[in-house]
């Protein structure tokens, strides 16, 4: 069995992703994994603001449009996945949060988290809807997803933020590959 084109640009997008905000983190004063977004990487005023939105997001939400084309005639549904991350990325490089990425603010920073909203509840219903073919393991990434990202959207940028989103980010992306390789 041969790897897809699709397969390949998933996984290079989540390895690019990872690594990407492994560096970047450190470069980030304050920043923890843990407490904070990825968006909060490149909030506006950051000093890496538009390599985070142009070299890191945008990238990022490309090559998971390209799989969602690929993927398209074949895997209709993780096709669906693949582009509402793509749509969260894409829309992160386009409006990039205010400064601690809050529930509200500017409209620049509404029509993020409705991007975000798209990625994980959009993403959360193709998991749960992939569970049908793949197993209940999709249905609990699922459901993950949605539960983490309403309390992204509820909590500061302290505590286990950061944490939930990497748990959410973990399943989009591990749920994408999966579906992608059976």
């Amino acid at each position: 069995m041969s790897i897809t084109p699709a397969q390949t640009m998933s996984l290079a997008a989540a390895a690019y992703l990872l690594a990407a905000c492994v560096v970047l983190g450190r470069r980030k004063a304050g920043y923890s994994h843990w407490a904070h977004t990825i968006s909060e990487l490149g909030e506006t005023g950051a000093r890496d603001q538009g390599f985070v939105a142009f070299g890191l997001f945008l990238p990022v939400g490309a090559l998971l449009l390209a799989v969602a084309w690929l993927a398209s005639a074949s895997e209709p549904v993780s096709a669906a996945l693949a582009g509402c991350i793509a749509a969260g990325y894409i829309g992160a490089a386009l409006f990039p949060c205010d400064p601690g990425s809050p529930g509200s603010g500017t409209a620049r920073q509404a029509l993020h988290n409705l991007a975000g909203g798209i990625e994980y509840v959009g993403g959360g219903i193709a998991l749960i809807t992939l569970a049908r073919g793949h197993g209940l393991l999709f249905q609990a990434a699922g459901i993950a997803v949605i539960g983490c990202g309403i309390l992204i959207g509820q909590m500061r940028s302290t505590g286990w933020r950061g944490a939930l989103q990497r748990l959410a980010e973990a399943c989009l992306f591990g749920g994408l590959s999966c579906a992608l390789y059976s």
